[in-house]
């Protein structure tokens, strides 16, 4: 078995009950990866990526969060506000 040494890089909580975690993974062989793990209930998908791939995908997902009709957390945060019934005076 390959030694490797794990650590966590975020933990993020997506919508629907999923968890996504990111870890560094580095092996005795010197090897550098990032390992990503998606929760959905009772199955995992993991992915190990290089640096180069997870670059590319960091822009794609950089691209579809900024294009046309993306909302900024600000911007959920002010719908949410916004749905919220108000107190009565």
């Amino acid at each position: 078995m390959t030694d490797t040494h794990k650590t966590r890089r975020e933990t993020i909580i997506a919508p629907y009950g999923r968890e996504i975690r990111l870890d560094d993974v580095d092996f005795e062989s010197g090897m550098r990866l990032l390992r990503v793990t998606i929760r959905e209930g009772g199955r995992y998908t993991i992915l190990d990526l290089d640096a180069a791939t997870a670059a590319q995908w960091s822009r794609a997902m950089r691209d579809w969060a900024e294009g046309p009709g993306a909302q900024t957390p600000q911007d959920a945060s002010q719908d949410a506000d916004q749905a919220s019934p108000k107190p009565a005076d």
